[in-house]
């Protein structure tokens, strides 16, 4: 079975469990007091985009551009170390290890990190690992924010950011990034904060700021001036920086991604994000760090030993072994992995899709960092039928073109508070980390659809 059938199995009979146990939850719980029902910190975040939408394009069998993940193998070397360590000698690979981090792994990232931040890194004390960066996220709001703390998010903005402040009781606070052109071809860089904008988001009561660089989904590097700007704020009103940046290796020939925690005076106000999963092409290892003053380290440590407790051994060690050889190799392009994923592997992935949503009559924002790629969609002037819903434009036409197109996206208002929704309608998400098959199946979806456009109009 391949991944693909597997991935398309495990919705259909995740589907078929949770309806009638929804039913019956929904029956059974009229008949409860009121007290035994979902915590009310949890209300208003039901709904996921993810589910939704991995649900609907495994139910039609469609092309997946959706969700970031790649559809083929992580490197062989980082898959070498995997398959000799879980059957090597030392049992001790299948038991639990450090709570904080695989002393193996902190200890790499510490040197990986050192001469990146411009300081010697101390493994045990200023690095955490956890499941995934996700759990990072997690650990990081948990473990920081008080109730009623305001928290920056910067739209658009990777999705969980928003209930994880709520849940942790904070106030999210929406500065987007605004796209400054309207005609011709479009970059990431073409997608700006306004200075006023984001100065005006800071006051007594914010705790932190959460940046994504590169940005998921626009794909934006920001420049060292704009972090500047950010990190003076963050300086002037005592803030932490989240710093969110798991697609750091992801960036194209002529652009530098910097991070802000190596501006003066922000290492220790900053938990820099990053993950195995993105970094190795791996998703499903579920493994992310973050790095950066012990004392805001301690936060995330608290909350991670009384939740997660400790990550799987054996991914964590072959992490660490997979790190441990592109240190060796890091002055070569070509071999290693951190350096030639993006240079060699996605640039040209890049590139087609661009090319074919141009051709199609979409306006693409090439990206300058990470796999993903909004796509203006309003010259194609589609009438969508109307699905019942009162969800924003491109959430209906994704559906529309799941089900009519077998072809998978995402919705970018997803990513966008209930005020700013309109910023992100006229536009959706690809991921373009997959085989060029998929590539090429899918620009096949589209020309052929344009061309059915073409002669209903002629």
């Amino acid at each position: 079975m391949s991944l693909n059938q597997v991935y398309r199995h495990s919705h259909q009979c995740l589907a078929k469990v949770t309806a009638p146990i929804l039913g019956a939850n929904l029956t059974s719980s009229r008949k409860m007091s009121s007290k035994i029902r979902m915590a009310d910190r949890l209300k208003g975040t039901e709904k996921n985009v993810w589910v939704e939408f991995g649900k609907l394009s495994a139910e039609y069998k469609a092309i997946n551009l959706g969700q970031g993940f790649p559809d083929y193998h992580p490197p062989q070397h980082v898959l070498d170390i995997f398959a000799k360590l879980v059957q090597g000698d030392n049992p001790l690979v299948h038991q639990y290890t450090r709570s904080y981090g695989h002393p193996h792994l902190v200890n790499v990232l510490a040197k990986l990190y050192g001469p990146i931040m411009g300081r010697q890194i101390d493994p045990m004390t200023e690095v955490t690992v956890s499941i995934g960066a996700f759990g990072i996220l997690f650990s990081c709001m948990q473990g920081l924010v008080n109730p009623g703390d305001e928290v920056i998010i910067i739209e658009p903005f990777f999705d969980c950011y928003e209930p994880m402040v709520r849940v942790a009781g904070g106030k999210p606070v929406f500065v987007p990034l605004r796209p400054t052109k309207t005609e011709g071809e479009m970059t990431s860089h073409d997608w700006q904060l306004n200075t006023e904008e984001i100065t005006k988001a800071f006051n007594k009561n914010t705790k932190a700021i959460i940046l994504n660089n590169p940005n998921n989904p626009v794909g934006k590097v920001f420049r060292r001036e704009e972090l500047e700007v950010i990190a003076k704020l963050c300086i002037e009103h005592d803030v932490v920086c989240v710093a969110d940046e798991v697609y750091e290796w992801m960036i194209y020939r002529g652009f530098e991604h910097i991070k802000i925690a190596t501006l003066p005076g922000m290492w220790d106000r900053t938990i820099t994000v990053g993950s195995a999963g993105k970094t190795f092409s791996a998703t499903g290892w579920k493994l992310g760090w973050a790095v950066g003053p012990a004392d805001l380290m301690q936060a995330l440590m608290v909350l991670h030993q009384n939740s997660i407790y400790t990550c799987p051994t054996p991914i964590q060690e072959a992490v660490a072994a997979g790190l441990e050889y592109e240190l060796s190799v890091f002055g070569d392009e070509e071999k290693c992995y951190l350096k030639s994923l993006a240079l060699q592997e996605l640039a040209p992935k890049r590139d087609m899709l661009a090319k074919v949503l141009s051709e199609v009559g979409m306006t693409p924002t090439v990206p300058e960092g990470g796999y993903f790629m909004l796509a203006d969609i309003s010259k194609l002037n589609v009438e969508i039928p109307d699905d019942g819903t009162d969800d924003p434009y491109d959430f209906k036409f994704i559906r529309w073109l799941t089900k009519n197109k077998k072809l998978s996206c995402i919705p970018p208002t997803a990513f966008y508070n209930k005020e700013h929704k309109h910023l992100g309608e006229k536009f959706i998400r690809f991921c373009f980390i997959k085989e060029d098959s998929t590539l090429e199946a899918a620009g096949k979806v589209l020309k052929e659809w344009k061309a059915e456009l073409d002669s209903k109009s002629s």
